[in-house]
């Protein structure tokens, strides 16, 4: 049997206008996990992107976190719900490849990512998702929306 849902990162944005006035946006597509196997012993890896523009002609520096799991309350673990009943599957979100940092607001050993941004130059930066091995789940679709924070 394989379970079929989706996690969707929805980009809310918190403009925070620094003293030269620089204007940033944030944008972000969703970490969409696909098929998860309820009897797999490998966890579900996939990965989405968050994309940063500014307009400021030097460059800048921008950090951007991700909010808690409206579900869990927390980031370890974020859970999605599914979307026709009340079954929660633990998944949680990454700055890097190696899945060992989980990305958050940088409070309770979560971490954040920052770097220099300049107009014409965006920043993409990947979201590295995993949904851990042997979560006995019911069938159906799965989500959550986060909050993506820039601020500079």
């Amino acid at each position: 049997m394989r379970m079929l849902y989706g996690a969707i990162l929805a980009a809310s944005l918190l403009l925070i206008v620094s003293r030269a006035h620089a204007v940033c946006d944030v944008g972000a597509t969703g970490v969409d996990f696909g098929d998860y196997d309820v009897y797999s012993s490998n966890p579900t890896d996939s990965t989405g992107t968050i994309v940063v523009v500014c307009n400021e002609r030097s460059a800048i520096r921008v950090t951007i976190e991700i909010g808690p799991s409206p579900n869990s309350g927390g980031f370890s673990p974020r859970q999605m719900r599914q979307q026709a009943g009340t079954d929660l599957l633990e998944y949680n979100l990454y700055t890097r490849a190696s899945r060992d940092r989980i990305w958050g607001d940088g409070t309770s050993g979560t971490y954040t990512v920052s770097r220099r941004v300049r107009r014409g130059r965006p920043w993409r930066r990947t979201v590295f998702g995993r949904i851990p091995a042997g979560q006995d789940v019911s069938q159906g679709l799965y989500g959550e929306s986060l909050t993506v924070t820039i601020t500079w």
